[in-house]
């Protein structure tokens, strides 16, 4: 066999081994995977029969993500509170989203998701700093959204929340 041969079956059986490696490595890979648990979500109604007449669940909890669905200014049968005080509106939304924070055994520390949903952004911006008694620690990733309207005409604001509970 002459140089360029035997250069060229070293190549072939390099590259063989090469190849044989790479399969063996990927069979490593495969062995390595996990099978995820599967979580069954739990939900939560704060307001029962408000929420099943509108058709929604406050809150719902899979593993250590809790997704908590806008909270407006409303009493317990659903009627609007606050009518036309912005602020105050703010407190009760704030007010509901703590009481479903503390079902879940978690505060506003948690929240690493707000989103803010307004009729009236220049209104929530002179209102914005009573956020500041809210999270105290830092402030979660979020949007301000300023929006034809809410629900229901009397809402100018709706807060949601995404939540991870630390173990």
């Amino acid at each position: 066999m002459n140089g360029i041969g035997q250069v060229s079956l070293l190549v072939i059986l390099f590259s063989l081994a090469f190849t044989m490696q790479s399969c063996k490595e990927e069979d490593k890979d495969v062995a390595k995977e996990t099978i995820a648990k599967i979580e069954k979500p739990e939900y939560f109604l704060l307001r029962p029969e408000v929420e099943k007449a509108y058709g929604y669940s406050h809150a719902v909890k899979i593993g250590n993500a809790i997704k908590i669905s806008g909270a407006v200014s409303m009493d317990d049968q659903g009627n609007p509170t606050a009518v036309g005080d912005l602020g105050q509106q703010m407190k009760n939304c704030y007010a509901d989203l703590e009481k479903i924070l503390k079902h879940y055994g978690c505060t506003f520390d948690d929240v690493i998701v707000e989103n803010i949903f307004t009729t009236n952004m220049a209104l929530f911006l002179e209102n914005a700093g009573y956020r500041n008694s809210i999270y105290t620690k830092q402030f979660p990733t979020g949007s301000w959204l300023g929006v034809k309207e809410l629900a229901v005409p009397e809402f100018l604001i709706e807060i949601e929340l995404e939540v991870h509970k630390s173990e």
